[in-house]
Parts: structure tokens; C-alpha cells; sequence
């Protein structure tokens, strides 16, 4: 087999209703989908569209499965993708110039079904920005820089992505370590976009690349289920490693030197073009 310049890793998990929506397209990298031991056919319908399959004999959580498809990828570059998300290939090529440039990692500009833009580039994690951004009153009028979005024609620099879309060189990733897998669900990105910044590269979300994200989020109910049982175990993990997010102390900006220095601000602004060193996070 050819070897790929990128690797897509897709982590399924009784998702095959939603590969079928997503995934029907020429497909010119090297799809890999790790299956989290689904009961339904995602096995045989991600191999019926062309993807590598690697079959785990349990639900290990989206950061462990999505290291496994690491493990199994020798190009160089890798995107972390989602089953319901619709991948255009030709948004590789900005991805990979972006990457070339400046290293880190990228998104792309996510939209939902109906066309507007998802904000899923973030500000820093405060525990009333995430209640906030549940519409909780009134947080909800605080940290307005938390959800961030990039117009054509533009990237911006940010804490985190969400990690429906997330690139970078396979050995950058590699080095920063992989997905944290303290977390089988939820909140991983975040400290996957901390710790880069920790380790000197920086997060961008990145306008000219914009992909349909048929987002769901399972905690969006009231009904209290497995879901947000598993989102508050990993908020709790987070905020244990990261207190400064809750109580302010350390300070953040303090904490998180280069991330403050940057986030918001245009990529390739040469008054920007060499933040503090990055504090420990």
C-alpha cells in the first residue's frame, strides 16, 4: 500500500447510520476508524467505505482509541475527525500550508447542518465560561471571547479546539504526548490545547477550511444520563489539574503566559510573532 501524506483517525462507537451520512466521498488519505467495540455494523459499513478498521475488544474512551489509531498511521500528518463530520479533502492541502508554517495545532472552522458557524475554537476554560456557555444566567453575559469563530480569509489563535476536528504533524503530536487518556469522554481537548501551548506550539482555528459538523452534544438534555455522568468525571479531573480555571489561583494568564499572549489575536501578525515563553500547566 502507498503510503499517505495524512491519515484521518475516525473513533466509532455504534456510529454507523452516521458514517453512512458522512463518509460516502473519495476518500485521498489514509482513513483509519478505531471501533470502540460498537454492537451495531459500524465495523462493516467503515470498511464498506473504505476505512482501515481497528477493532478494540472494548469501549476504551474517545483519547485512548484515538492514540490507537496514532499507533497505526505512518504519514505526516494526522487529523482527529469525528464520525459526524463531513471531511472535504481539498481542506487538507490549508491545513497542511498552516502546519508547515507554524507547527501546533489546527481546525478547521466547523458549521452545523443549517450552515452557521460552530464556535469551536475557545478561550480559556474558566468553570463560569463553561457555565456560561450552557446559557446559565447571568455567566452567560461573561467571557464573551470564550466561543470563537474565524471568517474566510482568516485564522486565529486559540486555547483549545474541540476535538470533532483537530491536525497537526504526526510527530509533533506524538511528542506533546498524544491524547491525555485520564479522560475516556469529555474535556480531553482542553487540556490537549493547554499542553500544547505548555510545550511550545500553538492552536489555530483556521477560516478557509470549513466543514459540516452534524453535532449532537448527548449532555444538551436536561434528562440526566450516562453522559453527563461521564462529563462530570471528567470536569473534575480537569479542574483537579487545572484549579486556576476555578479558583483563579495561580492566576491563568499568569499560569499560561504564551496562550494569553496570543489568543484572539490574528495568525501571522508580526507584533505577535514571539509570545513569553510559556508558563507550566
Amino acid at each position: 500500500m502507498s503510503r499517505h501524506r495524512w491519515s484521518v483517525v475516525t473513533v466509532t462507537y455504534n456510529s454507523a447510520d452516521t458514517l453512512r451520512q458522512c463518509w460516502s466521498g473519495a476518500k485521498p488519505y489514509d482513513w483509519i476508524v478505531v471501533d470502540n467495540d460498537s454492537t451495531d455494523d459500524s465495523v462493516a459499513v467503515a470498511r464498506e467505505l473504505g476505512a482501515r478498521v481497528v477493532r478494540l475488544p472494548a469501549n476504551v474512551g474517545f483519547s485512548k482509541a484515538n492514540n490507537a489509531g496514532v499507533r497505526e498511521s505512518d504519514a505526516d500528518y494526522v487529523l482527529f475527525a469525528n464520525p459526524d463530520l463531513e471531511v472535504e479533502p481539498d481542506g487538507l492541502e490549508r491545513l497542511q500550508a498552516h502546519l508547515d508554517t507554524h507547527g501546533g495545532l489546527v481546525a478547521p472552522q466547523l458549521l452545523g447542518t443549517d450552515g452557521e458557524p460552530q464556535p469551536n475554537g475557545r478561550g480559556f476554560p474558566y468553570a463560569t465560561a463553561k457555565l456560561g456557555n450552557r446559557k446559565v444566567w447571568p455567566l452567560s453575559n461573561m467571557h464573551a471571547g470564550y466561543r470563537v469563530t474565524a471568517t474566510p480569509g482568516t485564522a486565529v489563535w486559540v486555547v483549545w479546539v474541540m476535538g470533532a476536528a483537530v491536525a497537526a504533524k504526526r510527530d509533533t503530536f506524538v511528542r506533546i504526548g498524544g491524547w491525555n487518556e485520564r479522560f475516556f469522554l469529555y474535556y480531553e481537548d482542553h487540556e490537549l490545547g493547554l499542553r500544547a501551548w505548555r510545550e511550545g506550539e500553538r492552536v489555530a482555528l483556521l477560516g478557509d477550511v470549513r466543514w459540516t459538523h452534524h453535532w449532537a452534544r448527548a449532555t444538551n438534555s436536561l434528562r440526566w444520563s450516562r453522559a453527563h455522568s461521564l462529563e462530570l468525571r471528567s470536569a473534575r479531573t480537569f479542574f483537579r489539574m487545572f484549579p486556576e480555571f476555578v479558583a483563579g489561583l495561580p492566576r491563568p494568564r499568569r499560569r499560561h503566559r504564551a496562550a494569553a499572549a496570543l489568543v484572539g489575536t490574528p495568525v501571522g501578525d508580526p507584533a505577535l510573532a514571539t509570545p513569553p515563553a510559556g508558563g507550566q500547566a
